[in-house]
């Protein structure tokens, strides 16, 4: 397969109903007063998993063959992909290994150990953490189901996309994290395949945005993993890469990069005027429109993607601290 459509994302849906949450699409009255525009809020955190990832996984394993779901599944991941990971082959009695660099929070590998998966720290990258993934495929046969590039796992996060363009059907624009893509390009597939005039901007940190940096570069290509707020937005796209890295440059409008204080803000303004808890990752939406980065037209949606976030440093964030100062005493 080169490209996931909206025909594999409508499939999905099927597959995935009931074991999914079809999250709300919230008017934020805030933002949309501060933009003078009505604006949305996915709030994609409510999954049970406490990301988007649930749709991605869940798909995945429910296209496996019984053969393949004899073997368990093993994945690498910044945190919540495993976690999601974790939770649906728990439903479905399979065993489970995840791989994660030494950067993912200890507050996402102790969700993990709860849903009964095995846990692998394997260097300082997801490219690291990829090559153990690598090695247990080829000695203990699991199947792989990474976190982005795998066409089932793209159309599960798709079925999001679907919703918004259902439940906000005059959206002008969708602001998506951006990471390794598997969210973005599942979006905008199913976006722009019902809607194809709206558009959808990838959003993602200035410290490692490896999906920026290849479409700058016209190819996949690595970047050195750093400490972010937006952690689960971490890690490479693959140099060989199969589907997203396309699907990203051929459906995506346009990708911006936030600071850590922008990102800061984002999670400041989510809790103090939206109400929510969210991780950097599922911030970045917000704080794209608080830093004035997306000049909005029509009616906007933004997903808050992930609410998975140390507690600690969540306070330390909205106590206003400083990301240098969060950064340094993590």
């Amino acid at each position: 397969m080169t490209e996931v459509t909206l025909q594999h994302i409508r499939a999905a849906r099927d597959r995935i109903a009931g074991k999914v949450e079809q999250t709300a699409t919230a008017l934020s009255l805030s933002l949309s007063e501060y933009l003078s525009t009505q604006v949305y809020l996915k709030l994609e955190h409510r999954q049970a998993t406490g990301s988007f990832k649930l749709r991605g996984a869940s798909n995945a394993i429910a296209s496996l063959s019984p053969e393949q779901k004899s073997r368990g599944v093993v994945a690498a991941s910044t945190g919540n992909h495993g976690r999601a990971l974790a939770h649906a082959a728990k439903l479905e009695g399979l065993r489970a290994v995840i791989c994660m660099s030494r950067l993912v929070p200890e507050n996402k590998l102790d969700a993990i150990r709860r849903l009964g998966a095995k846990i692998r720290i394997v260097g300082n990258s997801q490219d690291d953490a990829q090559q153990e993934v690598d090695r247990l495929v080829g000695e203990e046969g699991l199947v792989m189901l990474p976190p982005f590039d795998h066409p089932d796992i793209i159309a599960g996060q798709g079925t999001l996309g679907l919703e918004i363009i259902e439940q906000v059907p005059d959206a002008s624009t969708v602001l998506v994290p951006l990471s390794g893509g598997g969210l973005a390009s599942g979006v905008a597939a199913a976006v722009k395949g019902v809607s194809p005039r709206t558009k959808v901007i990838g959003v993602s940190m200035a410290r490692g945005a490896a999906m920026k940096a290849s479409l700058d570069a016209a190819r996949p290509v690595q970047v050195e993993e750093l400490p972010t707020l937006a952690d689960s937005l971490g890690g490479g796209i693959g140099l060989e890469n199969r589907l997203t890295f396309a699907m990203c440059r051929d459906l995506l409008d346009d990708v911006i990069l936030l600071s850590e204080d922008e990102i800061a803000a984002g999670i400041r303004h989510a809790y103090e005027q939206e109400r929510e808890i969210v991780e950097g990752a599922g911030a970045v939406g917000i704080a794209v429109l608080l830093a004035g980065k997306v000049k909005a037209s029509g009616p906007t949606v933004l997903i808050l993607s992930g609410r998975n976030i140390d507690m600690t440093l969540h306070r330390r964030i909205v106590c206003g601290e400083a990301p240098s100062t969060v950064e340094s005493a993590a």
